[in-house]
């Protein structure tokens, strides 16, 4: 197929991309570089730099696109309270963008990258697609938005849609990993101290209703979720918006996290132990049984296998 990969040159979308390659697919990637880097863009495929709302119909309309993975996003949590308009127009706006640029080109197949995030503080866990939706953040409510927007495209346009929402992704590929600036996950941080780049790794409450007190998290390996992201495409089917979440369906604490860095690093990291932060649920785990019924997915790769692997892409660009 000839695929159309927004936000390629980022940590999910450049590991998509190599695995769409790998099976054969053309691919081009279309990314502003405001928070991707160039040199993630897997050899083979071809690079646009523009945003979406200034280069996605151009592009659309020339490539004779079978389908588009739509990965470009804002996506910090924190900056998205500080900044909530930008949020909106970055998300929201230039995906709303997009879907024009599909509809005049004629394109109607796209898997989103979408988020855990739509969920906000759960009632219970494991999390099924059918859980209400309460984000707590402007980052979480435009995912939720673009969602929303997907199903009237698909109503309306006649779009084939699928949107995957992601738990805590980790680990690398092929050279591809976690380069964010600032770096907000817990793995890529922990790693930081046993790199030497920084001191200690906070821990926020030690006083969860968990089994040690802290919290608890679902982590999916990027290459398990970038698997998925090729069955998804398989599975868009003309006039119907798709909600799949991507997790191991089991989860990891804070400290269960830190003492995997520990093992693999062979590092002590340290840890600094502060209050709870505001908002953080003690749990977050999700059901994948949708997506392992519906899109034939299994997750193959454990914590440790995460662990490893982001190790050892950060000793190699540190």
């Amino acid at each position: 197929m000839r695929l159309l990969v927004t936000g390629g040159a980022g940590y999910v979308g450049s590991v998509v991309t190599a695995r769409l390659l790998e099976a054969g697919h053309y691919v081009v990637v279309l990314d502003d570089l405001s928070t991707g880097h160039a040199d993630a863009v897997p050899a083979g495929a071809d690079l646009v730099v523009g945003s979406l709302r200034s280069t996605a119909a151009e592009v659309l309309a020339k490539g004779a696109f079978d389908a588009v993975l739509h990965f470009a996003a804002k996506s910090v949590t924190g900056e998205s309270v500080e900044k909530p308009g930008y949020y909106w127009d970055q998300n929201l706006g230039e995906s709303l963008a997009l879907f024009d640029a599909m509809r005049c080109a004629g394109v109607r197949r796209i898997v989103f990258s979408s988020t855990a995030a739509t969920y906000g503080n759960p009632d219970r866990t494991p999390i099924v697609e059918s859980a209400p939706t309460r984000p707590v953040s402007p980052y979480g409510a435009t995912k939720l938005a673009i969602d929303t927007a997907l199903a009237s495209y698909a109503d309306l346009h006649g779009f084939g849609a699928v949107s995957l929402r992601y738990f805590n992704v980790a680990g690398a590929y092929q050279g591809q990993g976690e380069r964010h600036a600032p770096e907000t996950h817990l793995i890529a941080n922990v790693l930081a101290v046993a790199l030497g780049t920084a001191d200690s790794v906070t821990v926020y409450g030690t006083d969860y209703p968990t089994p040690d007190g802290t919290c608890v998290r679902d982590y999916i390996h990027v290459a398990d979720l970038a698997d998925a992201h090729a069955l998804a495409l398989q599975a868009c089917e003309e006039g119907t918006h798709q909600i799949f979440n991507l997790g191991r369906g089991s989860g990891h604490s804070v400290l269960d996290v830190i003492a995997a860095c520990r093992d693999v690093s062979g590092h002590p990291i340290p840890v600094t132990l502060h209050e709870r932060r505001p908002g953080d649920p003690a749990v977050l785990v999700a059901s994948s049984e949708k997506a392992r019924r519906q899109l034939a997915w299994e997750p193959r790769q454990d914590l440790h296998a995460m662990v490893s692997d982001a190790w050892r892409f950060a000793r190699r660009v540190v």
